[in-house]
C-alpha cells in the first residue's frame, strides 16, 4: 500500500529544506532522483538525477520548477534548459522495454537509476529520492513521500527525466508512426488502445504488461 504524507507537510512549491539540512551537516553533493514512464505501455522507463549547488539564489533561479506532472510541456522545456545550466551535474538513465519485460518494472527502474548515478560526475554523497529507496546503493539515501513536490532537487530530476523521455518517444513516433507515441508518450490512453487493437504491439511495447499481451496476434484485444 502506498504511503501518504500529511498535506500540511507538502509546500506550495518544492523547497530546499531537506537539502539545507544535509548541507548544514557538511554534505555538499546531494543528488535528487526521480523516474518517469513506469506506468507506460511502451518505451523505456527513465530516471533523472540532478546535483544542485548550495547558493543564496538557488531557489529563486529555479522558481518555476515543480513536479513535472503539474507543469505544461512548454514549462517543462523552459525549466529543463535552465536546470541543465544551473546544476553542478545531471544525467538520465534508461531501462528499455525489453529490460522491463525481462526483470520487471521495479527492478528495471532501479537499473535506470543506477545508470543515471553512474553517469553523474562528481558522484553524490547522499541521494534524495521520490518514495522508493534504491537497493544495493552503497551510500546514504532518503526516500520522501511526494518527494517531487517537496524537494527542489527531486523536482528538477523529474523535469529532466520527463523532457528527455518525451523527446525519445517523439523519436519512436517517427520509427513507429502507427501508434501516436509523440502524443501520448506510450501511456494507456484511449488513442493508444485503439492503435494496439488495430496494429497489435510494436517492438517497443512492454509485452509483460497485460494490455500489450491481449493485443498481440491470437489474443483477445482490450479497449478501455
Amino acid at each position: 500500500m502506498r504511503l501518504s504524507v500529511d498535506p500540511s507537510l507538502v509546500p506550495a512549491v518544492p523547497e530546499l529544506r531537506f537539502e539545507d539540512a544535509l548541507w548544514s551537516q557538511g554534505v555538499e553533493l546531494i543528488a535528487g532522483l526521480d523516474e518517469v514512464g513506469r506506468g507506460a505501455l511502451a518505451g523505456p522507463v527513465a530516471v533523472g538525477a540532478v546535483i544542485l549547488l548550495q547558493g543564496p539564489d538557488l531557489q529563486d533561479n529555479l522558481t518555476g520548477v515543480r513536479d513535472s506532472k503539474v507543469m505544461t510541456p512548454r514549462q517543462r522545456e523552459h525549466w529543463s534548459e535552465r536546470i541543465q545550466r544551473i546544476a553542478l551535474a545531471w544525467s538520465i538513465g534508461y531501462a528499455s522495454n525489453q529490460e522491463i519485460d525481462r526483470f520487471g518494472i521495479l527492478p528495471a527502474t532501479h537499473l535506470a537509476a543506477r545508470r543515471a548515478l553512474a553517469a553523474l560526475d562528481p558522484h553524490p554523497e547522499h541521494l534524495l529520492l521520490d518514495y522508493l529507496l534504491l537497493p544495493d546503493h552503497p551510500g546514504p539515501q532518503t526516500a520522501l513521500v511526494k518527494g517531487d513536490a517537496r524537494s527542489l532537487s527531486i523536482a528538477a530530476a523529474s523535469v529532466l527525466a520527463k523532457t528527455s523521455r518525451d523527446a525519445l518517444m517523439r523519436d519512436l513516433d517517427g520509427a513507429f508512426p502507427n501508434y501516436g507515441f509523440g502524443r501520448h508518450k506510450g501511456y494507456a490512453t484511449a488513442e493508444h488502445f485503439r492503435c494496439l487493437d488495430r496494429f497489435g504491439p510494436s517492438p517497443v511495447h512492454r509485452m509483460s504488461f497485460s494490455p500489450c499481451v491481449l493485443a498481440a496476434p491470437g489474443q483477445a484485444s482490450q479497449t478501455p
